[in-house]
């Protein structure tokens, strides 16, 4: 009898212990049955693991590994890097249904059953055992680890009311009170942040992990319970909140590392399957390829800032939570102005910064500076960071023997200039704004010939900070927007600057 058969007709067909019998099905463990569901998706050569990008290469074959070796797993990394996501999707490895003993609270395996209910069913009615199926989305129980999780939360506990209920003494089995851990039998039981239980509770997971019994009171129960375990940690948790203690790290047969996209591609794919946009905004706002890669490289920025704490890490979570906001920033300056639609422009990273603050943890040099200008530190050099592959370098290009293409522009503003630019601006405004600095528009042309009229506007505003960054011009901060003027005048006047962020405002 096939696992085809199994998965469609038994829901139906089989009501009873002795039709199942009949039925020619199998018992497997929850770890042979990941195994050999994964053997099958492996031959057929499926992907699996659906949604997780950037780990095709490194994790995803680690833990496909793992399951082959029929392990409990540890999955080690920082914060945002889809662990527990991972553990989500293991049960898409399960079978889709499973027999068990209708009425057992363990899903007892109706030949193979571990609990007194199930024993005493199975002896009293035999084959008339009543059997219900169970679907593989029941099958996962998940419980972030907490310093107030106790014994009793896991394992389980004596239950004076069911005692007194069914009147029975307190060294009957029935009295028993079964924690998360059995409830999951024939499971994934998943743990998160497994560093934050205290010692003893991580002591208690010794023996279900080795020699598959649980100790509750005074009882010391052998049940062979089937799990399949999944363990998440980040390795900062070890010196900052605790720690694994060694003899449970040792009962994990895998640790698996994970990391962060080691490229903007790849952490742009993540973005945009993540991001929630709604179908207005997507066809009302348009989005260019260069400020969805922004996003991305302020990540990267930040990832090796010296404001920004690497042992806690920097989530995927922060160009998720800022392509939305850099979304709905341009959206609410369409609607403010009464337009139909509109584009991302560099103004609308003003939008960005309330994402990225609450999600960099900062050392003390940070600290000093504040999360606000950090913030806009990190986008200044992300745009730094991606001028360079969009335009020459205005350093070299101003020490070079030819023609410096952004030579008219600096002379502009070099003869007392000045532009403002705010994030509610209408469109016809930001296009005269932008119009009125000669060579400007020519440089875009000159280095990107073929784009469409928003597409130029934006590079036009994307050279302005790229210069401002390269200390070619004098970028000032105002409350919604920036102001460039001359990078020498600057110094004698009192155009804002960097040190004028109101960090109240975020």
């Amino acid at each position: 009898m096939t696992d085809t058969f199994i998965r469609h007709m038994n829901k139906q067909n089989i009501k009873t212990l002795g039709e199942l019998k009949q039925s020619g099905y199998i018992s497997r463990s929850v770890k042979e049955e990941l195994r050999e569901n994964l053997i099958a998706q492996l031959q057929k050569s499926e992907g699996g693991f659906e949604g997780i990008i950037g780990y095709e290469d490194t994790v995803i074959p680690d833990l496909q590994t793992a399951i082959l070796s029929r392990h409990n797993i540890l999955l080690l990394g920082l914060r945002g890097q889809a662990k527990t996501r991972i553990a989500r999707l293991l049960v898409n490895l399960l079978d889709e249904y499973i027999p068990y003993i209708e009425g057992s609270e363990l899903f007892d395996d109706p030949l193979n059953p571990i609990s007194w209910f199930g024993h005493n069913e199975v002896t009293t009615k035999g084959d008339a055992t009543p059997i219900a199926w169970l679907h593989r989305s029941e099958r996962y129980t998940e419980k972030l680890a907490t310093p107030d999780v106790t014994v009793a939360d896991l394992i389980g506990d004596v239950d004076p009311i069911k005692a007194a209920t069914l009147k029975l003494t307190y060294s009957d089995e029935r009295v028993l009170h079964f924690g998360l851990i059995p409830r999951a039998h024939r499971g994934i039981f998943v743990i998160n942040e497994l560093p934050d239980l205290q010692a003893r509770i991580q002591v208690s997971l010794f023996n279900i992990l080795q020699e598959k019994d649980i100790q509750i009171r005074g009882f010391k129960l052998r049940l062979p319970l089937d799990i399949q375990f999944v363990f998440t940690a980040n390795p900062e948790d070890y010196t900052n909140r605790g720690s694994i203690v060694t003899p449970l790290k040792d009962r994990i047969e895998s640790q698996i590392l994970t990391h962060y996209p080691r490229s903007v591609e790849v952490s742009r794919k993540i973005t945009q399957q993540e991001a929630s946009i709604t179908p207005v905004q997507r066809s009302t706002v348009e989005a260019d390829g260069l400020v969805k890669n922004l996003v991305e490289q302020i990540a990267f920025e930040a990832r090796n800032s010296e404001y920004v704490d690497k042992k806690s890490g920097v989530s995927a979570r922060l160009t998720i939570s800022a392509y939305e906001n850099l979304i709905s920033n341009a959206e609410r300056r369409m609607i403010v102005n009464r337009e139909k639609n509109t584009f991302v422009r560099i103004t609308d990273f003003l939008g960005v910064i309330p994402a990225i603050t609450g999600k960099i943890e900062l050392v003390y040099e940070g600290e000093l500076e504040g999360p606000a200008k950090v913030a806009n530190i990190l986008v200044g050099k992300a745009i730094k960071a991606l001028l360079l592959q969009y335009f020459p370098d205005p350093e070299k290009a101003k020490k070079s023997k030819a023609p410096n293409p952004y030579n008219e522009i600096i002379n502009w503003f070099g003869n007392g200039n000045t532009l403002a630019i705010n994030d509610n601006l209408p469109l016809q405004e930001y296009k005269k704004l932008l119009n009125a600095v000669p060579g400007l528009k020519d440089v875009i042309k000159q280095f990107h010939p073929k784009l469409t009229e928003n597409q130029q506007l934006l590079l036009m505003e994307f050279v302005l900070h790229g210069l401002a960054e390269f200390s070619q011009l004098n970028k000032g901060f105002l409350d919604n927007g920036f102001a460039f003027s001359d990078m020498f005048n600057s110094l004698f006047n009192l155009e804002p600057d960097e040190d004028d962020i109101d960090d109240d405002r975020y």
